[in-house]
C-alpha cells in the first residue's frame, strides 16, 4: 500500500527517499550530552535555543556542525511527515530509500525542497500563509522579513499576512484555517494530531492538498537549520524582502521597484 507522498507527490517523495537513504549512510555521533541536548530542544522548540546550548553543541561537532544540523532537521521532520500525513489521509508507512554509499546530505535538501515548492495544488496565499505560520512559530527572522509576490498578485496584502497569528478567530476562508491548523500539527503535536484537525483537513482540503501542506511546513522547517546555528539574520532592516519561486522551484529574491 503507497503512502500518500508516494501517490500524490511523486517526485517529492523520490527526493526524501534519497535524503533519508544519505542520512542513513552519514556516521555521525549523536550520544555527546552537548549534541543529544541541542537535537532535543531543535525537535521540542527551535526558537529557544539559546548562546549555551549553541557554543556547547558547537564545540561538540566544530566543523561538521552544519552536517549534523542537517542529520538532525531530518531526523526530526522525516517521521512527521509520515504520520500526519497518514493520520489526515490513512496511507500506508513510509518505506523510504535504502542504504547506499555516504555523500552530501545538503544538496539532497536542495533537491527536496525544490520539489516541494513545484508543488501547485494550494492557492499561493495559503501556500504563503502556511511559510509565514511556521516562519513565526520558530521564529526565524529571515523567514519573517519576506513576502510572496505570487501571494501579493493572488489579493493577499498585510492585514492577510498577519492573520496567520490568529488564524482561528480570523476571517479567512475555512480551508485556509484547515491548512493552518495542519501546520500547527506537524509543528506542535505531530504524533498526537488532534481530532478536530484532522476532521477539518478532511473536509476542506482535497487528499492532494493535504500532502502539500504537510510537505510545506517540511520544506519550510528546513529554516530550523539556521535558526538553531544563529544565522537566519534578517536580509532587510525596514519593510520585506519579496521572492518568487520559478517554474523549477528556485526561490529569487525580486529587486525594489517595479514588478
Amino acid at each position: 500500500m503507497s503512502n500518500p507522498i508516494e501517490q500524490h507527490a511523486p517526485e517529492a517523495a523520490a527526493a526524501m527517499a534519497a535524503v533519508r537513504a544519505a542520512r542513513t549512510a552519514l556516521d555521525i555521533d549523536l550520544d555527546d550530552p552537548r549534541v543529544e541536548n541541542f537535537a532535543d530542544q531543535f525537535g521540542v522548540d527551535v526558537s529557544v535555543i539559546d548562546d549555551d546550548l549553541r557554543r556547547r553543541f558547537l564545540e561538540a561537532t566544530g566543523p561538521t556542525a552544519f552536517e549534523v544540523t542537517q542529520a538532525i532537521y531530518v531526523d526530526d521532520y522525516w517521521p512527521r511527515i509520515a504520520i500526519v500525513s497518514g493520520e489526515v489521509l490513512d496511507g500506508g508507512t513510509w518505506s523510504g530509500g535504502g542504504l547506499h554509499d555516504p555523500t552530501e546530505l545538503w544538496p539532497l535538501l536542495e533537491e527536496f525542497m525544490r520539489q516541494v515548492a513545484r508543488l501547485d495544488t494550494l492557492d499561493p496565499v495559503v501556500t504563503e500563509l502556511v511559510r509565514l505560520r511556521g516562519a513565526r512559530q520558530h521564529e526565524c527572522r529571515i523567514c519573517r522579513s519576506r513576502r510572496s509576490v505570487a501571494a501579493l498578485e493572488a489579493g493577499a496584502d498585510e492585514a492577510t499576512f498577519e492573520a496567520v497569528d490568529d488564524y482561528a478567530r480570523s476571517d479567512l476562508p475555512a480551508a485556509t484555517k484547515a491548512a493552518l491548523a495542519l501546520t500547527d500539527a506537524m509543528i506542535w503535536t505531530p504524533y498526537a494530531v488532534p481530532t478536530q484537525v484532522v476532521e477539518d483537513a478532511q473536509r476542506h482540503l482535497a487528499p492532494e492538498q493535504v500532502v502539500e501542506v504537510v510537505l510545506d511546513v517540511a520544506r519550510n522547517a528546513a529554516n530550523k537549520i539556521a535558526v538553531a546555528l544563529g544565522a537566519d539574520a534578517a536580509a532587510v532592516t525596514e519593510g520585506v524582502e519579496l521572492f518568487r519561486t520559478d517554474a523549477e522551484g528556485n526561490l529569487t529574491v525580486v529587486p525594489p521597484g517595479p514588478r
